[in-house]
């Protein structure tokens, strides 16, 4: 296997069997069907979205967070993505479930960068709309909004809204993937975009494609990416996958599903 050069990456341990409890074995095919995520409702929270991409596909909807003078609000927004990041994270889900519904929250500029009370106004918003799923790669290392975060994470647990989140690409603490509530990614380097691997040794839960992934980028162009944040689109696709599947499967049976069917669970062929 490669070796990535960022934190919370696979090295390649298997997980036994015994750790994920099942009356039966489970296949891809009783967890996704056709896969295609259809009438699953997905919000990317990030940089934004280039609407007119032809590897991303129609959005449902395309919205900002604003700072109003200290008071943030949610409107819509038609400024597309000036950084990349999130048309690249959006082509991924599209990648993999291509009939679920993508609405896009910009709270990153043009440098990829953002401020936590943009972050935690975006993640309510999202919350409010009763997304089924929120993808969120990115994370805050600001410590005095982690009680807010944890519990608006905790709400959205709560209300059958799941946050899949990605790790950060430094050996650092940050947030929201660090809470239980959400369920969080790192990268592996092997197997395709199919590959789900379940972590055995915590903090990070799961491992989707993380290394050299050819990407949509704004303009109609495409690039190729490395990190965390683009192996957590892959999750959230293949969350969007079940839910076409089973539509009223929330966080804890997405996680019990994504760990049923990972790739290096012990004695698993896939």
């Amino acid at each position: 296997m490669r070796t990535l050069s960022f934190a919370h990456t696979s090295v390649g341990a298997c997980l036994p069997a015994g750790r994920v409890a099942a009356s039966s074995a489970a296949t891809r095919e009783w967890a996704w069907g056709d896969g295609s995520g259809a009438g699953a409702r997905v919000c990317v929270l990030d940089s934004g979205v280039d609407p007119g991409h032809p590897l991303v596909g129609p959005l449902a909807g395309s919205f900002a967070a604003f700072d109003d003078g200290g008071r943030w609000s949610v409107r819509a927004d038609d400024s597309g993505d000036p950084a990349g990041h999130g048309t690249a994270c959006a082509s991924i889900i599209r990648s993999l479930a291509p009939h679920c519904e993508l609405t896009s929250v910009r709270i990153l500029g043009s440098d990829n960068r953002g401020s936590s009370a943009g972050l935690l106004s975006g993640l309510a918003w999202a919350v409010e709309q009763r997304f089924q799923l929120i993808s969120v790669s990115l994370s805050t290392r600001h410590r005095p909004v982690k009680e807010a975060l944890h519990d608006l994470s905790d709400r959205a647990y709560f209300e059958g809204v799941t946050i899949v989140s990605s790790a950060h690409n430094s050996p650092v603490h940050s947030y929201p993937w660090r809470f239980s509530s959400v369920i969080s990614v790192g990268s592996h380097s092997l197997g395709g975009p199919e590959r789900i691997e379940t972590n055995p040794s915590p903090p990070v839960e799961f491992f989707g494609a993380g290394a050299r992934i050819r990407v949509a980028w704004p303009g109609g162009g495409t690039r190729v990416v490395s990190g965390n944040s683009f192996a957590t689109p892959h999750i959230t696709g293949m969350c969007a996958r079940i839910l076409g599947r089973h539509p009223r499967f929330r966080t804890t049976q997405l996680r019990h599903a994504l760990s049923l069917i990972s790739d290096n669970l012990e004695g698993a062929s896939r």
